[in-house]
């Protein structure tokens, strides 16, 4: 008995590692979500975030296939584009110059690209078509505006600065890598996405989540909401620390705003 026991828990030690290396970084979901709001017409987000891509392998070409399929008016990637390795920014061309929506790609810094810099990285995004925003905002749509920040963990991010070039009537959306910031901006803009927590990647059933990375706070991931804005906080796409998954799904997160 005690011999049947001891294969039956390696077997399942097994299984569940095998599902968090093999199987789960690797099967995608896609969430679809809609925000009210007055706008001349509906605006379809791609939100993408912590991509950590090192080539256009499995998952990246999966996110495009899915992409396709959905067809978003904009992408928006909320920070942590590179992974590991001495070719960090390399590494991710062939994924960035396959991106693309009607209304472009927008980029924002995530601790990854504040901790690795690259010299002259407007320039290195410009390349791609890929709208690259510190602490600015542009208009997606003359109706709607993208503040980008800088990441809040690693960097230095300027809410006012970014805020002060967009017209009082136009809809704000705010792009920011790690989500404790939104207690900062709550309340000043109606929109948040945001990224950076992986959900906490590795969920064991029914433990709290052991791993966060500095700059989460009381978020995890999904929908928050506070003094009259709504945050979305995406599980991201890739791995970090270790390549594993469990029970956290990466995530390519659909926002429909002004449905």
């Amino acid at each position: 008995m005690r011999q049947f026991l001891f294969v039956s828990v390696a077997i399942a030690i097994l299984a569940v590692a095998a599902d968090a290396f093999l199987v789960e970084p690797y099967r995608m979901e896609v969430t679809h979500s809609s925000v009210q709001a007055p706008l001349i017409r509906p605006l379809k987000i791609a939100h993408l975030s912590d991509l950590h891509s090192s080539g256009l392998g499995r998952r990246e070409r999966q996110l495009l296939g899915l992409l396709d399929a959905e067809q978003p008016d904009v992408i928006v990637i909320t920070g942590d584009t590179v992974t590991w390795g001495g070719h960090r920014y390399d590494n991710i061309r062939p994924l960035l110059s396959r991106l693309h929506a009607p209304l472009g790609v927008w980029l924002v810094r995530g601790n990854w690209e504040n901790n690795h810099p690259l010299h002259n990285e407007r320039a290195f995004y410009s390349q791609f078509g890929i709208h690259f925003l510190v602490n600015e905002a542009r208009p997606i749509r003359p109706d709607i505006w993208l503040a980008g920040l800088d990441d809040p963990s690693s960097g230095t991010p300027n809410l006012d600065a970014a805020l002060s070039t967009v017209p009082k009537c136009a809809y704000v959306i705010a792009a920011f890598h790690a989500p404790a910031f939104f207690d900062n901006v709550a309340g000043r803009v109606p929109l948040v996405l945001a990224g950076h927590t992986h959900g906490g990647q590795v969920r064991l059933p029914l433990l709290p989540v052991f791993w966060l990375p500095r700059g989460s706070g009381r978020f995890l991931e999904g929908w928050y909401a506070e003094r009259g804005s709504r945050m979305y906080v995406s599980r991201g796409i890739g791995t970090s620390i270790l390549p594993i998954r469990f029970r956290c799904p990466p995530e390519l997160a659909i926002v429909t705003v002004g449905s």
